[in-house]
């Protein structure tokens, strides 16, 4: 199989997709009513593949640069950390995939063992256990999620790509004029799911953090987040508008290659090989100056300044111990993930099971 080669664009949808559940989980219930019987349609098949199988066989001098980059991403290897300081009693950190895959919602052992013994969770935000108290919440400020004024999607895309950009959502059964006045993230948010996903979230299957949310409760812990719907939206807001319309073309574009691509991304993230995504992404996506100006506009945005917040408000609640903190798994790597910012403010972080790193 020959790699998928992809628009840099689209990666801002599919990054979304491994770093941020909420527009998934609000863009599933403004649209549950357009998609006429999707909850009651048989579950598809999953059919993706792993790129990174093919791209070993036809290219594996593309596979090693690949290979070679990730092990160069700090922290990018492993989804459970220990995290602890003289003083007070250790909390672990746990990268998560915001998907109901039966692979992904199913923890390791080591990591059912530390949320067990857990007497704080805490998630991105406990919104999601209410999400009628969420969409009034968002209510109040609609243009996060829609169109207030005049403009409509189908006028800001380019004349060019109209048809196609229609034709692809009448193929997904959305009337294009059902989401006229929806916001490209939300949208791209959707049409990044592959059938077998949004037909597992039609169902009612909760993704990994809502899971650990709901046990939790079940179990009588103390539930905790680190922000708010709204923080989520507005950081994605704060995008360029044509960055999100870019990314909606070049995600419906895709077709049913996006399964490709989610399929890689849950197998490296099985692996616990989280900073290969991103090096995936570069090599697959052809270079050009305004995507990547847009790509590391996404990764600031949504990832890095959102870093920084989640560390702020996870350090009262680690310093009161025993929590388990349970976030995307594109929030741990790199040199302003939250595994160095906790080791920056005076933390032993350190993955389950290897030597203590000391700040």
């Amino acid at each position: 199989m020959t790699h998928t080669r992809l628009d840099r664009a689209a990666a801002v949808s599919l990054a979304a997709l491994a770093g941020l559940h909420l527009l998934f989980l609000l863009a599933f219930l403004v649209f549950l009513r357009l998609a006429v019987g999707a909850a009651h349609a048989e579950a598809p098949a999953c059919t993706g593949r792993d790129m990174l199988t093919g791209l070993q066989a036809s290219d594996p001098a593309l596979f090693d640069r690949i290979a070679g980059e990730a092990r160069a991403v700090a922290n990018g290897k492993g989804l459970l950390w220990r995290i602890g300081k003289d003083g007070q009693q250790p909390s672990y950190l746990f990268g998560t995939m915001h998907m109901a895959d039966p692979r992904v919602v199913t923890l390791p052992p080591d990591a059912q063992a530390r949320f067990d013994a857990a007497s704080t969770v805490v998630i991105e935000t406990t919104e999601v256990l209410d999400q009628a108290a969420m969409m009034a919440a968002l209510a109040r400020d609609p243009g996060l999620m829609m169109f207030t004024d005049g403009t409509t999607l189908m006028s800001l895309l380019p004349p060019e790509d109209a048809p196609a950009v229609e034709e692809a959502l009448r193929r997904r059964g959305i009337p294009p004029a059902s989401v006229n006045k929806m916001k490209p993230w939300m949208l791209a948010a959707m049409v990044s799911l592959p059938a077998c996903e949004f037909a597992r979230k039609a169902a009612g299957a909760p993704v990994l953090d809502v899971k650990l949310a709901e046990d939790a409760k079940a179990a009588g812990k103390t539930l905790l987040g680190l922000e708010t719907v709204k923080d989520q939206l507005s950081a994605m807001a704060s995008l360029p508008m044509d960055l999100h319309v870019r990314g909606l073309v070049e995600t419906l574009k895709l077709g049913d290659r996006i399964d490709d691509v989610v399929e890689t991304m849950i197998v490296l993230y099985q692996r616990g090989d989280v900073g290969m995504i991103f090096p995936l992404f570069r090599a697959v996506l052809p270079s050009g100056g305004d995507a990547n100006e847009g790509y590391a506009a996404f990764e600031q945005a949504m990832i890095t300044s959102r870093n920084h917040g989640m560390v702020e408000h996870a350090l009262p609640i680690l310093a009161q111990g025993n929590a388990f903190i349970a976030v995307g798994a594109l929030h741990l790597t790199g040199a302003e993930g939250l595994v160095e910012l906790l080791r920056e403010a005076g933390y032993t972080v350190t993955p389950e099971g290897q030597p203590a790193r000391q700040p």
